[in-house]
């Protein structure tokens, strides 16, 4: 069942800013990452997602509901934490935290104190004087303590440290667990890897990519690094039969790619040679978009090039 369907989206502010015919589907249940640099089209995409922004063009639902005509409707299943967060006028975390539960007719707030506690934070702070790392952690307890069905985070862990970063990816592990349907955006690869599904690439208001973090995660080869300890060795190795992606001659060192089924014939193979050290290289989701941007580039670079030769 898809919970959000983004259909064609574009939101053109001119000269090339915006984001422009966004396609994505989130299913129930699903946590899906969006990662970009900045300027890239992230809160835009979010802000047409709450209803925040009128669209160009194209539409969004949120359970079959159209963003930007049923925003108050949508707000109630969502919990949603900002990329540039600004509190009311209100004297403390506490009253804050309060007058949301309020609005949102909670009468338990176990969950909100169980948030509390697991991100040292003391609510009892006024909201003007917070450093950014406390207004980041009331802003996700305000966000996550209804227990809403859908969970929508633009850059939630700016301003945080690196062990309340890990407190946070626990808790948004859980709500996952749960069977919520989260969308994350980030420029943080790591927190993508971690927690999600699949993890959608934006890049210049466009999605170039979609990755399945199963396939990242379960490729059908792996590379290796390997050092000898002698020129010889580096030498004759170089013409066994395997896939070399980089050689590194300074310092004797050959990565090779090797298909999953093939792992044992390298380590037969070498017991004839005289190895320093040999490591494999993680394919991550940092790489696998870095070749696909690349790719992209090649593509553009061969466009421009027949442009320019007509």
């Amino acid at each position: 069942m898809e919970i959000i369907e983004i259909k064609h989206l574009t939101k053109d502010y001119g000269d090339n800013r915006g984001i422009f015919d966004i396609n994505l589907s989130i299913h129930k249940g699903e946590m899906v990452g969006f990662v970009g640099t900045n300027g890239s089209g992230k809160t835009t995409t979010i802000r047409n997602i709450m209803g925040f922004l009128k669209p160009t063009s194209g539409h969004v639902y949120v359970k079959g509901l159209e963003s930007w005509e049923q925003a108050s409707e949508i707000a109630k299943s969502i919990g949603y934490v900002p990329g540039e967060i600004a509190f009311p006028d209100l004297p403390s975390g506490t009253v804050f935290l309060k007058s949301q539960a309020e609005f949102l007719k909670m009468k338990d707030m176990d969950y909100a104190n169980e948030l509390i506690e697991k991100l040292q934070l003391d609510p009892r702070a006024n909201l003007k004087r917070m450093s950014k790392g406390m207004k980041q952690k009331t802003a996700l307890v305000a966000a996550l303590m209804n227990n809403a069905d859908i969970i929508i985070l633009d850059e939630p862990t700016t301003g945080l440290d690196p062990l309340m970063r890990i407190a946070f990816l626990d808790i948004i592990k859980e709500e996952h667990k749960k069977g919520k349907t989260i969308f994350m955006s980030s420029h943080m690869f790591e927190e993508m890897e971690e927690t999600c599904d699949r993890v959608a690439l934006i890049s210049d208001g466009r999605i170039i990519d979609i990755a399945d973090m199963k396939e990242i995660r379960n490729r059908g080869v792996r590379e290796f690094k390997i050092e000898f300890k002698n020129q010889r060795d580096y030498q004759n190795f170089l013409n066994e039969e395997f896939e070399i992606v980089r050689i590194q001659e300074k310092f004797n060192q050959i990565t090779i790619s090797v298909k999953n089924a093939d792992v044992n014939k390298v380590f037969k193979h070498l017991k004839d040679y005289d190895v320093k050290f040999i490591s494999e290289v993680k394919y991550t989701l940092e790489k696998h978009f870095k070749e696909i941007m690349m790719k992209n580039l090649e593509v553009s670079s061969t466009d421009d090039g027949k442009k320019e030769d007509k």
